[in-house]
């Protein structure tokens, strides 16, 4: 079983099946992709295949949650779907005389009708909130974060508006100076995405912030978009490969004037982001490319490029890579004049740079006993 569960609570709750430690060793093979869903929630699609004396017995079910569930309801409602999906497969083995089962209905009674109306309209709401202390005897820090999101999703619409803030208070003393540091940011923002198709869909995306990292007083944008996804959207759980191009304007109003001389500008930019995602048996695919640039400067421009590579070898053996590159030409917001100390040490305003880079690798080998059935969370 590959899935992102409690893989001890469905091998606890489902004893009548032998659960392997690689999927070589299996008669029947299952993986779970997950995606969130329109309700808040996640949809759980459940892939089902047999192999060997069970070769070409195939299976597909879905299970929805919703935001309200807790994860205990998620992972009893999850063994069931299991359980359901399994019962071809135990028809076909030795196991098929012990079989028996209940209907929850009575079959020859009236089925009650049921109202679908949703006084809500599709829409979802949350608010949130978060502190943050942490202090030690030369430094403190204290942060808080408050939210509102609204969701509505249907077929053929998704409508979102977030509202944001944030702000985080930093003291720091050395050499018996004390240095300061306040961050201040909140946001509003919101999008109407259109699906126009199977493969295409359209969007205008707004936004307000203000933020005193990147020295933003006031910003405010607004950009119509359009997206391809090669395959349809249907086989989003497995596979998608999503072309998606934004056109449209920003106006900033500087805290302090920046290095080009600004308080204040206005400036059309576009951007062309191409997003590729595999989820296989064999392993996990995942890649983003994103270029922007201004339209009244093309040497304004930025090149984000992150990618995730998670393949299983052989029996036991996968190797995970994973890596992200940034080339960066578009910092018009920096302040004029040199860093000081405060904003070294406290990461008080963003400081110039000319690219990002990152890399990391992960291997890990398993062996031993096929079998692992047994749950043991003792000492």
């Amino acid at each position: 079983m590959d899935c992102n569960c409690e893989k001890s609570y469905i091998r606890q709750n489902i004893p009548f099946v032998n659960h392997v430690r690689d999927q070589s060793l299996a008669n029947v093979q299952l993986f779970i992709y997950d995606v969130a869903n329109g309700s808040g929630g996640r949809t759980y699609l459940l892939d089902f295949k047999g192999a060997k004396d069970y070769e070409g017995i195939l299976g597909k079910l879905s299970y929805e949650t919703t935001p309200t569930m807790t994860s205990d309801e998620v992972r009893k409602g999850l063994v069931v779907k299991i359980k359901s999906g399994l019962l071809k497969y135990i028809l076909e083995s030795e196991l098929a005389e012990d079989i028996s089962y209940t209907i929850n209905q009575d079959g020859t009674g009236d089925i009650q009708e049921i109202n679908f109306e949703d006084p809500w309209n599709n829409w979802i709401f949350e608010i949130y909130g978060e502190a943050d202390l942490s202090k030690e005897s030369s430094r403190n820090r204290f942060e808080y974060e408050v939210g509102f999101e609204s969701d509505r999703v249907t077929e053929k619409w998704r409508i979102r508006a977030d509202l944001e803030l944030n702000q985080a208070t930093s003291r720091f003393e050395q050499n018996n100076e004390t240095f300061k540091s306040e961050r201040l940011r909140y946001s509003a923002e919101g999008s109407i995405v259109r699906s126009l198709s199977d493969h295409w869909s359209t969007g205008i995306f707004a936004q307000a912030r203000h933020n005193t990292f990147t020295n933003l007083d006031f910003s405010t944008s607004i950009s119509p978009a359009l997206e391809y996804n090669i395959f349809p959207y249907r086989e989003v759980l497995q596979r998608e490969i999503v072309f998606a191009y934004r056109i449209g304007y920003f106006y900033n109003d500087y805290i302090d004037t920046t290095i080009l001389g600004k308080d204040s500008e206005g400036i059309f930019n576009h951007s062309l982001d191409i997003q590729l995602r595999y989820r296989q048996p064999w392993g996990n695919i995942y890649t983003r490319l994103r270029g922007s640039t201004f339209l009244e400067d093309f040497n304004k421009n930025r090149i984000q490029l992150f990618g995730r590579l998670s393949v299983r070898i052989f029996k036991g053996l996968a190797v995970t890579f994973s890596g992200n590159f940034e080339v960066i030409r578009d910092q018009i917001n920096l302040p004029a004049g040199d860093a000081s100390i405060e904003d070294v040490l406290l990461q008080q305003k963003q400081i110039a740079t000319d690219f990002e880079l990152g890399f990391r690798v992960g291997l890990s080998y398993t062996f031993g006993s096929a079998f692992n059935n047994i749950i043991n969370n003792r000492l």
